[in-house]
């Protein structure tokens, strides 16, 4: 009988870090869902007007994930200071990923995604004080040397949406830092809850500045998406603005129920499968197909954000 426990124990484990790997997977095809839908209406919106609308949404959505969790009435923290710094950072990232992503074919920005781990791990040690030996430094760069290899700078294909990526995912690094402060008082419905509210307020004050620039001819597709001229939506279109907080509430939930069934290192891997998925929407759609370079500085930036992960969980 004894012996029987440790196989009884694997076999669970097993069939959790299978359901985590499935729901992380499942998050990743439905958060790409976003990244379609905002390059499908932003050649005809500006991405202000998406955000706010996206928001009207987000906000009840964070609620309802706040009732998942069992709880009752509205989402209340006291580090609200904390809270409204990890908003701005997650609105930087969020405004400057779809910038970049208005210039880029969904593999490129899927890609330069993975640098993450990279920023991540860098600011852990800046902000945290934690240690990181040589060899995981030497993993870094590896990963670095991806990034390079696939925005080319200063070669003719260089694409100024890279850019806009490449600053985001360090607003979203940020942010991962003052989550891991957060999270000892926090949930993460919790979370979401403050961060859209700093969303919709942050638009609210960018969106008159941008209408006061206005359009600027023969602009990168990046920076017309943030000054395009707003107009008032289809109802086809104002759907989707309004399904996009339904789509983002979605994915989290079950990010958040993949990573709380199993160890983070264990799911982390299987956020990978975002590339594939794009690359899929990007051919189907578009007609996008990523080149060899591109391909080849993912490949890349993956071995070094999975030997990341694999030297954490040792």
């Amino acid at each position: 009988m004894k012996n029987m426990l440790p196989t009884m124990t694997t076999k669970a484990n097993t069939k959790t870090n299978i359901q985590s790997a499935i729901y992380v997977v499942l998050a990743q095809l439905i958060l790409s869902l976003q990244s379609v839908a905002v390059k499908y209406i932003g050649i005809d919106y500006p991405i202000m007007e998406i955000v706010i609308f996206r928001c009207m949404t987000a906000i009840p959505s964070s609620i309802l994930l706040f009732r998942l969790e069992g709880r009752l009435g509205l989402p209340t923290t006291q580090r609200h200071k904390l809270e409204f710094v990890r908003g701005i950072f997650l609105f930087l990232s969020y405004t400057t990923s779809f910038m970049g992503l208005a210039a880029l074919p969904l593999a490129d920005m899927s890609a330069l995604r993975f640098s993450s781990p990279l920023f991540i791990t860098f600011l852990s040690v800046l902000m945290l004080g934690e240690k990181v030996d040589l060899r995981h430094w030497l993993v870094l760069f590896v990963g670095f040397l991806g990034i390079v290899i696939i925005i080319k700078p200063g070669s003719a294909t260089f694409n100024l949406g890279s850019i806009f990526i490449l600053v985001s995912m360090f607003f979203y690094a940020i942010s991962v830092i003052i989550t891991r402060k957060l999270q000892t008082t926090d949930s993460s419905a919790t979370m979401s809850f403050y961060s859209s509210i700093v969303y919709i307020i942050a638009a609210s004050i960018f969106a008159p500045l941008t209408i006061l620039v206005g359009e600027i001819p023969n602009a990168h597709p990046s920076i017309a998406f943030l000054f395009r001229a707003w107009s008032i939506p289809t109802l086809l279109d104002l759907s989707i603005m309004f399904g996009l907080g339904l789509v983002w509430a979605s994915g989290m939930y079950f990010i958040a129920r993949a990573y709380s069934m199993t160890q983070a290192s264990t799911v982390a891997p299987f956020e990978y499968f975002a590339l594939p998925i794009n690359i899929i929407w990007g051919f189907i759609i578009w007609q996008e197909v990523p080149s060899v370079i591109t391909l080849a500085g993912a490949f890349l930036t993956l071995l070094s954000g999975l030997y990341i992960l694999y030297r954490v969980q040792k």
